[in-house]
């Protein structure tokens, strides 16, 4: 991967990120009937990060920003392998770990209950440095089980990525700061609104 001598700014990539959701009609609007997240949280806005992975030239700019995001915000050699949550985290999981070439694994939301029944699927080493990669973020609850998942499995997670950061919800800022990690984000809900 090139890359030219400066990396667009946050806020030009935010806004390039958010008229790509436009774009593809990812942005569903519901007031009337909110759709409720996992976490039981209600929103009339949906961000469907899914509908991304289904259009490959809004894919590539979105990860080509994703790295920068990252090279920028964290550094370039700050990890040794990108990890997923299932489901809607593998697929960007594997695009970024691809770009950044990085071995990638996924971590199940519980264990298959045949086999070897594992929470982590993919080969790495212990100890060392990995970042979650989710395709969204609410009230950061989710990605807890994830966190905890990896940090048991002995892998060092310091930092979360995520195309897109609601940020309307008081509890995820201490969702994330109870889980010791940096969330990095392409777009949030302030940027769909501009």
């Amino acid at each position: 991967m090139t890359f030219p001598n400066t990396f667009a700014t946050k806020e030009q990539m935010a806004n390039l990120a958010a008229k790509m959701f436009l774009e593809i009609e990812a942005v569903k609007f519901r007031p009337n009937d909110p759709y409720t997240f996992a976490s039981g949280l209600a929103s009339p806005v949906y961000i469907d990060c899914r509908k991304l992975i289904s259009h490959p030239r809004i894919r590539s700019a979105l990860m080509d920003f994703a790295v920068a995001t990252l090279y920028r915000e964290v550094g370039f050699e700050k990890f040794d392998s990108a990890a997923g949550g299932e489901t809607a985290g593998i697929p960007y999981s594997s695009f970024i770990s691809q770009k950044l070439k990085l071995p990638m694994v996924y971590i199940r939301k519980q264990p298959k209950g045949f086999g070897k029944g594992k929470l982590i699927e993919g080969e790495f080493r212990k100890k060392s440095k990995s970042i979650l990669i989710e395709d969204m973020a609410t009230d950061g609850g989710s990605k807890i089980h994830f966190i905890n998942s990896m940090r048991k499995a002995h892998l060092s997670v310091k930092d979360i990525f995520v195309v897109f950061f609601y940020d309307i919800y008081p509890s995820a800022k201490e969702n994330i700061k109870k889980m010791r990690v940096n969330l990095n984000y392409l777009a949030s809900w302030e940027d769909i609104l501009e």
